[in-house]
């Protein structure tokens, strides 16, 4: 069995969906660095950064990372469709998956970590790094939704892994509010993966949507 450590509403949820959509059984163990009361201990010894989701295979091999979570569930499981078929959208998915974790989700960490960022100890310093990285996250976003298209979804006829990881990390950090002003197509894109029922049902324990 897999066992996956997470929490609700953070980037577990994308490993937690890769994982439905295979039809793998799987233990959650609720762990993050933010809840005093969770294992995080446990998680931090088996993944010393104590980065989640940290996923670790059946054969007790560790796996992290939203995105090479999502292509190696895709590449091992390739009849769940998280991974297109065809060599060139598959590509395209990969190349997605990457783009996200490189763009957007490195900006998110200045956002929520600014302190992290600068040598500057002071709120002043870290709102403006808050703000650049905000402004940066959202270019990423336009950028991302001129260059990667497809119909119904990114992922062909089905929502797939590229679906998944753009539906929920363009949640956060107000991405979503700017998409629907200036990407508009995009952001409807969005709401129709969320709303497929193979998603459903993680977006709800996770985000109660």
């Amino acid at each position: 069995m897999y066992t996956l450590y997470g929490t609700k509403g953070s980037g577990s949820s994308i490993a937690e969906a890769g994982l439905e959509r295979c039809g793998l059984e799987y233990r959650l163990v609720r762990a993050s660095q933010w809840e005093a009361d969770s294992a995080y201990g446990e998680l931090k010894k088996v993944n010393p950064l104590g980065q989640i989701p940290t996923l670790v295979l059946p054969d007790g091999s560790v796996l992290t990372e939203s995105a090479s979570i999502l292509m190696h569930l895709g590449l091992e499981y390739p009849e769940s469709g998280l991974l297109p078929a065809a060599t060139s959208a598959r590509a395209q998915s990969l190349r997605g998956l990457v783009f996200i974790a490189a763009n957007c989700y490195s900006a998110i960490s200045q956002i929520d970590y600014p302190e992290r960022y600068t040598t500057e100890a002071t709120e002043n310093a870290h709102e403006a790094v808050r703000q650049g990285a905000r402004r940066v996250l959202h270019r990423h976003w336009e950028i991302f939704a001129d260059t990667f298209a497809g119909h119904p979804f990114l992922g062909g006829a089905q929502p797939g892994a590229l679906d998944i990881m753009a539906a929920i990390v363009s949640k956060w950090s107000g991405a979503r509010r700017h998409l629907a002003a200036e990407r508009p197509e995009f952001h409807a894109l969005l709401q129709r993966i969320e709303t497929h029922p193979s998603l459903v049902p993680v977006l709800r324990r996770h985000f109660d949507a």
